[in-house]
């Protein structure tokens, strides 16, 4: 099997896989979840040699590439079962986050490649439109709507 590479034109913004149609979704960050984030993101902003201010629940390392992102298991604490992360979620787990410009139409797309979900397209309490499935092999995917007047 051969290689792809991906461009983008920086003047458009047009991403596609080399000499072929527009990419459907961006890879942007790979997300682990753990007990102890704010440990985990001072690991990794020594080992990328960032800077970062750390916090017990969410934290984004940035590389040049994409971002590594630290994620306590529960994702938010609102309210008790409100915000609980979805089935088979656990500490340890590696979540690729992929950027898409409609997520509903995205849904309709994987959902036809017979994807194992396990969250819908759902509103996030903190205002950002998400779903997840496993790949064949069972690593989890995150695919979130991207919004116009965001970088």
């Amino acid at each position: 099997m051969g290689t792809e590479r991906t461009e983008t034109n920086e003047t458009s913004g047009d991403r596609r896989s080399h000499g072929s149609r527009p990419e459907h979704l961006q890879l942007v960050q790979s997300r682990i979840v753990t007990d102890d984030v704010a440990g985990m993101a001072r690991y990794y902003a020594a080992l990328i040699g960032a800077h970062v201010v750390v916090n017990d629940y969410y934290v984004e390392v940035p590389t040049a590439a994409q971002r590594v992102a630290l994620v306590r298991m529960r994702f938010s604490d609102v309210e008790a079962g409100s915000c609980s992360p979805p089935a088979g979620v656990g500490v340890g787990a590696v979540i690729l986050d992929f950027a898409a410009d409609d997520l509903d139409e995205e849904y309709a797309r994987v959902d036809a490649l017979g994807a194992d979900w396990l969250m819908g397209p759902t509103l996030q309490p903190w205002g950002r439109r998400s779903m997840m499935l496993r790949d064949p092999e069972g690593h989890l995917i995150n695919v979130f709507e991207h919004k116009e007047d965001e970088s």
